[in-house]
């Protein structure tokens, strides 16, 4: 097994940030009685014990999405302690295997660092693990995590929130360079809907919004950035910057966004709702 470390620092008193090794982010949510893992990592490397040093309480795994950076840790975990949006099995079926996982780790891991057979955990199928929804809210004691839909860079995308500290979860579904680009991805016509959509129900009820790439820091303007790029993008302005990523291409909108803050990576062809 090679030699593969997660790192952790404190955001809150109760919420820990943890690092992984392809660039992804989890966050431990600890309450009186429970503990939530929101994310689980690409299931390379073996997070489960490192949270469980972090926390001896019980642990429920809450997925924002199905994605390989975001859900495939979880399979370390026993499945009904598991919850997914079930709208994401589309993309989660094609990730979730060794090849697509290997794939991802040679293109956004840590460089110099080397992976074995052993360092994969087990593939498991998403239909054994619970569907997640908005409206499901998870009282850990003391502390909360509800959930709120967010569809566009996958149909089940999912933000978190955890109202007694007023963060913010927002996965990939909102961030500085939010995909939008891949067939799989809503057009964003439909997109700017579903954040219009969150930020209403929203509105007031958070301070800081957490990320899941970089440092884990998202402006608190960043839904709004996106609702205001994606508005530019349907009257047909964007500053077209030409990108690239696992052989899709696409376009980043806006070429002055400053770290942390809005932006969009979308397909010129996925603009217009097929509605």
């Amino acid at each position: 097994m090679s030699e593969l470390k997660f790192r952790a620092e404190r955001v809150s008193e109760r919420i820990t940030r943890i690092y992984a090794f392809s660039s992804e982010l989890m966050y431990l949510v600890e309450g009186d009685r429970e503990a939530a893992l929101l994310d689980s990592g690409s299931g390379i490397g073996f997070v489960r014990p490192f949270v469980e040093k972090l926390t001896a309480k019980p642990i429920k795994v809450l997925l924002t999405h199905g994605h390989v950076d975001h859900a495939m840790g979880a399979s370390e975990f026993p499945t009904e302690c598991v919850y997914i949006s079930q709208k994401d099995a589309y993309i989660y079926r094609e990730h979730c295997t060794h090849e697509f996982r290997s794939e991802a780790f040679l293109l956004m891991g840590e460089k110099g660092i080397s992976i074995t057979e052993n360092d994969f955990t087990p593939v498991v199928p998403i239909e054994n693990y619970h569907d997640l929804a908005e409206g499901d809210i998870f009282d850990l004691g003391g502390i909360s995590v509800e959930i709120y839909a967010c569809p566009g860079h996958t149909k089940g995308s999912l933000v978190m929130l955890i109202p007694e500290e007023r963060m913010l979860l927002l996965g990939d579904a909102c961030n500085g360079y939010t995909f939008m680009f891949q067939d799989y991805s809503l057009p964003i016509e439909d997109y700017r809907i579903s954040l219009i959509g969150i930020k209403n129900k929203l509105e007031g009820k958070y301070d800081q919004a957490l990320a899941s790439h970089g440092n884990g820091a998202l402006a608190h303007e960043v839904i709004s950035e996106n609702i205001f790029l994606c508005e530019n993008l349907l009257k047909g302005i964007s500053d077209k910057i030409p990108m690239e990523f696992r052989g899709d291409a696409g376009w980043v909108a806006s070429g002055t966004a400053k770290p942390g803050h809005g932006n969009i990576v979308y397909h010129p062809d996925r603009i217009f709702s097929n509605k």
